[in-house]
């Protein structure tokens, strides 16, 4: 296998996720029926007891079925999943016998993980579950500069009563209940340590406070084969940039790293109804494209409304990346990086002989391929699989000003003047083997 930077040599085969590529990110919770922010609790400042006295009681995600989830996210083309267990305002959305802020105490009264992961496992998608280390609502978490309850006094003064290490019990705890009571779990997807931030009369947490050489053995030890990301704070795992794109593939020290991308649809993560800048089907297609053609994965998320509904605007985007998908997957999944130079303005992946092409913008009729002179055995539109002529530099061709000059070392492929109806054209290249 190939050496990664983030990845230690104790870890398992990470070969299922760098070939599968695309996965669906969903954030669900109280915070869902807020409808404005999945940290509105901080950024409003509200105090714990009256965050769930405002919301516990009126959870109930009546329209909330799991099958249909399922089939929308393999019908959009995901391989695998990552679903909020738990965000940061403490409310665990399965049977947790640690707490009693807990979905079968809500109206809906259901296990709701114990539905939703057979069900992607039914259609075979892989099952990811991403855990906050942070916790509002617990008692023994104490208040720092991210604390809802940050600016009141009298709070901050309870830090002396409250005990990190009763909470990272409590940690522990309901990840070995995640990773016990659930099946086969193949990525747990921790979020997130903040020690660099230092207000003052708190600092951020990291590592220690959440005892992650601890979580990690659980991890280890229960889930042998599970995946893990970088935010345990340890220095290992994936690494997960969020919501910005990185300009080429990621490494440390010389060695590559494991990456995931993560992008949300608009401007937050959970359910906003009120949400204007949405990223276009187009946008977040050419991201995925872009994250694979870097060496990395793309986890695009979605946030189902507090009925437990995939909305109609989610769904319109779902749709049209899905059917990009339908035609173009096998120029994603399976495929990473290509040595060689793509065009301006398009990006390469590839898989073992077959190079893909993505036009991220279409030219007119004629197209420079630099560096694959003698190298072609056929090329194709992917869409229909319709042949693209191509031809090489010709030493006895006599120039006029109407011919393309081409470099010896280059290709100049043939387009219709009008591109496919696709929201990304690809062309597949099909190498000689050598």
């Amino acid at each position: 296998m190939r050496t990664y930077r983030n990845w230690p040599a104790n870890y398992p085969d990470p070969n299922w996720f760098l070939h599968d590529r695309f996965g669906l990110f969903i954030h669900f919770g109280l915070f869902s029926i807020g409808a404005r922010h999945e940290w509105f609790m901080t950024t409003e400042k509200i105090e714990p007891t009256t965050y769930r006295e405002n919301y516990f009681s009126q959870f109930d995600p009546d329209l909330f079925n799991a099958e249909e989830w399922a089939q929308t996210a393999k019908k959009a083309g995901f391989q695998y999943m990552v679903f909020t267990t738990k965000h940061h305002e403490g409310f665990a959305l399965w049977d947790t016998a640690l707490s009693d802020y807990k979905v079968t105490n809500t109206p809906f009264k259901r296990d709701l993980l114990a539905e939703l992961l057979p069900a992607f496992r039914k259609v075979g998608i892989k099952v990811g579950l991403y855990h906050s280390l942070i916790d509002w609502y617990h008692p023994d978490f104490t208040l720092d500069g991210l604390h809802p309850q940050r600016e009141t006094i009298q709070a901050r003064q309870t830090n002396d009563q409250r005990d990190m290490r009763r909470y990272q019990d409590f940690l522990a705890g309901q990840v070995t209940e995640l990773l016990t009571n659930y099946g086969t779990i193949d990525y747990m997807w921790f979020d997130f340590p903040y020690s660099h931030r230092d207000w003052g009369w708190s600092k951020g947490k990291g590592a220690a406070d959440w005892d992650s050489e601890r979580i990690e053995k659980i991890c280890r030890n229960l889930q042998p084969n599970m995946l893990l990301n970088d935010r345990l704070d340890l220095g290992r795992g994936i690494t997960t940039p969020e919501q910005f794109q990185p300009d080429k593939p990621l490494e440390a020290d010389g060695l590559p790293l494991i990456w995931e991308a993560c992008q949300t649809m608009y401007e937050t993560w959970g359910y906003d109804r009120d949400a204007q800048h949405w990223k276009s089907s187009e946008m977040m297609t050419k991201m995925l494209i872009d994250t694979v053609a870097k060496d990395g994965n793309f986890l695009l998320n979605i946030g189902p409304t507090a009925r437990g509904e995939i909305n109609l605007p989610t769904r319109s985007h779902l749709e049209a990346i899905g059917s990009w998908m339908h035609y173009h997957q096998q120029a994603i999944i399976g495929c990473g990086a290509s040595s060689f130079q793509s065009p301006i303005d398009s990006r390469y992946t590839q898989n073992g002989n077959k190079l893909y092409l993505h036009l991220f913008s279409y030219p007119y009729k004629s197209l420079h391929l630099p560096g694959l002179a003698g190298c072609v055995k056929h090329i194709r539109f992917l869409h229909d699989g319709s042949e693209l002529f191509y031809r090489g530099f010709d030493p006895e061709e006599f120039l006029t000003s109407t011919e393309a000059i081409i470099n010896k070392e280059d290709l100049v492929l043939s387009l219709p003047v009008c591109p496919p109806d696709v929201l990304v054209p690809v062309v597949e290249i099909t190498l000689k083997e050598t």
